[in-house]
């Protein structure tokens, strides 16, 4: 696609960045069959070809967004399927990245939306935050219809509709060492919203590594990845929380020395593998960054040579890839596999694909249109007649579990138990029923 940027436009590295991607773009359309928006929406606005020239147009014109411009790029997902399926490599990831931050620079939003946006900044990335909002949501649990009819407190109804209704126990991060033959030291990400609403994740993964040889620590001063408030457009915030777990490893690595940094929320990993290009024009910051996201791993990549085996149980395990796993990490068939060597029938569901309409924030800000994702997958997931459902990031694993009658838990909790850990608590009835 041929561009138009003046030399001062591209003196900043976002948008030469960005002007790389929209000149990769041949416009052939291979990107329509996959995007979720224009599966559900039949609108070429809707989709990431549509999307690019939208983004084109405002940012080599240095044009004030408009509304409907925004309107269709906040209809994406940031699933990324689009760069599984592109034939040229267009990294529409950074894109619409750097198109969202400068939406939220120069678009000024109805008075609804920015409240909802700053609430979700200043209480999803921070546990004892969201604690409190949780203990709060609760309370008002009942009215929650009431919300629905009014058109601004809607994003509100869908919060308060993924909010777990019951408190999870608080999961403590114990630095342990593994058994058997040593394989390494690594730290496990804490996170933000999954030590919150599944500490039985962290605790399984630590189980894991430890049986497979790792030595676990976790970093003092770590925060939140940033992936939230980046997607929201926030600049600032993201690179702000990326540097300071920038800080937090390299403080572990020179401490001790770290063989990898374990994450386990794919959306998380996701970001946290790109902090060497976020961070790049940082001269404090850009080697270390670049190391740090050099050594992260999704949890499934740092078993992969483990030698496997375990007890399924006889369960059949329908698996939903993230796509923040299977198209952001290229991390494909790999959780699959590792559910197979530890003995479950892994089965794979129709538009395997798709997107839940999770999205980190998408299901709050979205509400109708990840709706409509979230009750195809799952309904995808149940014909495939399994026993569980296993996925491998936090806000899939809510999104899908609030449409369908299956247990949904994450993969780890499900190799952590065939390979000699506690029964998830999702699972629990299966023992109840003989399953194990």
């Amino acid at each position: 696609m041929q561009t138009q940027f003046s030399a001062r436009q591209l003196e900043d590295a976002g948008t030469a960045a960005c002007e790389a991607a929209i000149r990769k773009c041949v416009h052939c359309g291979f990107c329509l069959a996959t995007c979720p928006t224009y599966l559900l929406l039949g609108d070429e606005l809707d989709s990431p070809r549509g999307r690019i020239y939208l983004m084109k147009d405002m940012l080599e014109n240095d044009q004030v967004p408009t509304a409907t411009a925004v309107k269709h790029i906040d209809r994406c997902l940031s699933c990324l399927s689009c760069m599984s399926t592109c034939p040229s490599d267009v990294h529409y990831m950074h894109l619409v990245d750097h198109t969202r931050a400068y939406i939220e620079r120069r678009f000024q939003r109805p008075l609804g939306e920015r409240l909802m946006r700053w609430l979700l900044a200043v209480v999803l990335p921070h546990p004892q935050r969201l604690r409190r909002a949780l203990s709060i949501s609760r309370l008002v649990r009942g009215v929650t219809p009431l919300f629905g009819k009014v058109q601004a407190l809607k994003p509100l109804t869908a919060m308060l509709r993924l909010t777990p209704q019951r408190s999870a126990a608080r999961a403590v991060a114990i630095s342990s060492r593994g058994r058997g033959v040593r394989r390494g030291r690594v730290a496990v990400v804490q996170g933000c919203v999954e030590p919150v609403l599944r500490p039985e994740i962290r605790a399984a993964t630590v189980r894991m590594l430890n049986r497979s040889g790792f030595d676990v620590t976790f970093a003092a001063g770590e925060g939140c990845c940033g992936a939230l408030v980046h997607h929201l457009g926030k600049e600032h915030d993201a690179l702000s929380a990326a540097r300071a777990n920038v800080d937090a490893w390299t403080q572990e690595l020179e401490r001790q020395g770290l063989d990898a940094i374990v994450l386990t929320a794919a959306g998380c990993g996701t970001m946290v593998k790109d902090y060497g290009f976020l961070l790049r024009a940082d001269a404090a910051y850009a080697a270390r960054a670049a190391r740090m996201a050099s050594l992260a791993r999704d949890v499934t990549e740092v078993l992969a040579e483990a030698a496997l085996s375990g007890n399924g149980r006889g369960l059949t395990v329908a698996y939903h890839s993230a796509c923040s796993l299977q198209h952001g990490q290229k991390v494909a068939d790999l959780p699959q596999r590792l559910l197979a060597a530890a003995g479950y029938e892994v089965r794979t569901p129709r538009e395997a694909h798709l997107c839940c309409g999770s999205a980190g924030t998408y299901n709050v800000l979205q509400s109708r249109l990840a709706t409509q994702l979230g009750e195809r997958k799952a309904a995808n997931l149940e014909l495939t007649h399994a026993d569980v459902i296993a996925t491998g990031n936090i806000g899939c694993l809510l999104q899908i579990a609030q449409r369908t009658a299956l247990p949904v838990v994450h993969t780890i909790e499900l190799l952590d138990w065939a390979t000699g850990g506690p029964t998830p608590p999702s699972l629990l009835h299966l023992d109840a029923a003989g399953g194990s």
